[in-house]
């Protein structure tokens, strides 16, 4: 086994069938991989997708264990040297897959390597950043940010070229390839949502591990912002996809301290 693909779905069978489909479009001939599928208490029926579309090996938790945990159950089962992680909302141009995975093979220096996505009218989505500050969800998600709009494009690296590959501090964990030997997994113990990419890049970089961005690679990304759907003022009181990402937020500088490295 060459290559482990883990896809956890949370109502979100419509998304993963067309993530699946470019799974099969993709070009992995020389490639020997294997699909696992972590459903996390979702309620979604997707036996019948492994003979409409492609055979994976299906993963049913009994509980929602979140984005981290529910990445943790595939890797676990996951036979390959490296893991794709992919999210339902991802479509694969057919040589993503092959670049990345070739990429991270030739590179032992190399932990984790992400593409360039795409929005769905393909335009460049920022995945790639540098690492948070305290106040930078403050920032993204409030008036405030329109106050300090070069730390933002500092933050998303929008003065940087997208077009190169480079060293990143941490990229959006919707597509990763990571390297399986040495990985301790997610941290599902503090992130059941968010910050758990920013997490796993920072103890990448911690061991002396590289995090890179290769955007020779390309994916598209239905990209909803679930957290950012309503006004701040009233997501905080009333969206628990935004309370998840708040606490998220806390824990995370909680572990590493208020500095941004």
């Amino acid at each position: 086994m060459d290559l482990s693909i883990v896809i956890v779905n949370y109502k979100t069978k419509d998304k993963i069938k067309s993530c699946l489909e470019s799974i099969k479009q993709s070009d992995l001939i020389d490639i020997n991989y294997e699909i696992i599928v972590v459903d996390n208490n979702s309620g979604d029926n997707l036996i019948d997708l492994k003979t409409q579309i492609i055979d994976f090996k299906l993963i049913q938790s009994k509980v929602n264990v979140g984005m981290g945990g529910g990445n943790n159950l595939g890797i676990n089962e996951a036979q390959g040297p490296f893991v794709l992680i992919l999210n339902p909302d991802i479509i694969l141009k057919p040589q993503a897959i092959k670049i990345l995975y070739n990429y991270i093979k030739n590179n032992p220096e190399v932990y984790i390597v992400g593409p360039k996505l795409l929005n769905i009218d393909l335009s460049l989505q920022y995945s790639c950043s540098h690492f948070p500050g305290f106040f930078t969800p403050v920032l993204r998600r409030t008036f405030l940010g329109r106050l300090f709009p070069k730390y933002l494009d500092w933050f998303l690296m929008k003065n940087s070229s997208h077009d190169i590959i480079q060293e990143v501090d941490w990229l959006m964990g919707s597509c990763l390839i990571i390297r399986k030997e040495g990985f301790l997994g997610f941290d599902d113990k503090n992130f059941f949502m968010y910050f758990e990419d920013v997490d796993v890049c920072r103890r990448a970089k911690k061991i002396g591990k590289k995090v890179i961005y290769n955007p020779e690679a390309e994916v598209i990304h239905y990209h909803a912002r679930e957290s950012a759907k309503h006004p701040w003022y009233i997501s905080i009181f009333k969206d628990k996809i935004t309370q998840e990402h708040i606490k998220s937020w806390f824990k995370y500088f909680k572990k590493w301290g208020w500095k941004r490295k």
